[in-house]
């Protein structure tokens, strides 16, 4: 494995308006440590609640944990000589983008709107353009360079924001339930992007998603439940234990489901299927 670019330790955080009331709060994250290496594609997964929105939070630092250690890039973001410039160049590093474009949409022009971040880093204008044109070409939307943002369909939308943080440079994106409000071809398009950016950009990615057939898609599935690591592991491995992913609230790809249900019906069909293609693959085979 690559070396490590986000490690936790312990880590922990509790929702409550009197940090002295934490203690007796349930906690939305209770000992979760992990590494992440650098250049790695991994799927964060867990029903709604179970805390893993909030670990990208911790790790962007929009939030601080009560309890445990960041390390990002080797630098404890929780230590506490950590400064508001050590936060800034953190900051240069990790990218995230929302579930909604619309609250990362900034400008009235899509090229303006990719050009914001490089802006306040105080990058010649040169460089700004390169970035700019090199983030649309990544996402497929140079030709809408001159469009308004507000005009564009949802994926459309997720692609510029998707650019903004690209044209930052980050060595981590992480995508927080970026798909969660696109139609079918607008999440394939997102999912696309990110696997583009990790194979041919080698940029770490992190998507935290409720989508199964997403998840299979990673090369890592960590899956948390009610605030800890419960699964952690390549897609095949973790998709195998699907009764204890039922017991979670969480459901295999729909592959597996469909080629584990017809094994349990006494129908003799090797292998298993983590995606579509996959699913189709099997059962060409055991039909031929």
């Amino acid at each position: 494995m690559n070396d490590c670019i986000i490690k936790t330790e312990n880590l922990g955080f509790t929702y409550a308006d009197d940090e002295e009331l934490a203690t007796a709060e349930i906690p939305a994250l209770a000992g979760v440590s992990i590494n992440i290496g650098r250049g790695e594609y991994v799927a964060i997964l867990g029903h709604n609640g179970s805390g893993k929105s909030t670990l990208a939070k911790l790790l962007n630092m929009i939030l601080t944990p009560n309890v445990g250690k960041i390390y990002i890039d080797g630098r404890d973001i929780t230590a506490e000589d950590f400064t508001e410039d050590d936060m800034f160049d953190i900051r240069r590093k990790i990218g995230m983008v929302f579930q909604n474009p619309d609250n990362q949409l900034v400008a009235t022009v899509v090229e303006e709107d990719v050009a914001f971040g490089p802006e306040n880093l105080g990058l010649p204008r040169e460089e700004i353009r390169r970035r700019v044109n090199s983030s649309l070409s990544l996402v497929g939307m140079t030709e809408y360079a001159r469009h308004a943002p507000h005009k564009l369909s949802g994926g459309q939308k997720q692609r510029v924001a998707i650019a903004g943080i690209i044209a930052m440079k980050p060595q981590v994106i992480i995508f927080d339930e970026s798909t969660a409000m696109l139609d079918p071809q607008g999440r394939r398009e997102v999912v696309d992007i990110m696997e583009r950016l990790n194979r041919e950009e080698n940029i770490t990615i992190l998507n935290i998603t409720h989508y199964m057939e997403e998840a299979a898609r990673a090369d890592r599935v960590i899956v948390i439940n009610d605030g800890r690591i419960a699964l952690d592991g390549t897609p095949r491995e973790v998709f195998s234990n699907v009764e204890k992913l039922r017991e979670m609230g969480l459901e295999a790809p729909q592959g597996n489901e469909l080629i584990l249900e017809l094994k349990n019906a006494g129908i003799k069909i090797d292998g298993d299927s983590l995606t579509e293609s996959e699913c189709i693959e099997t059962l060409y085979k055991f039909l031929s």
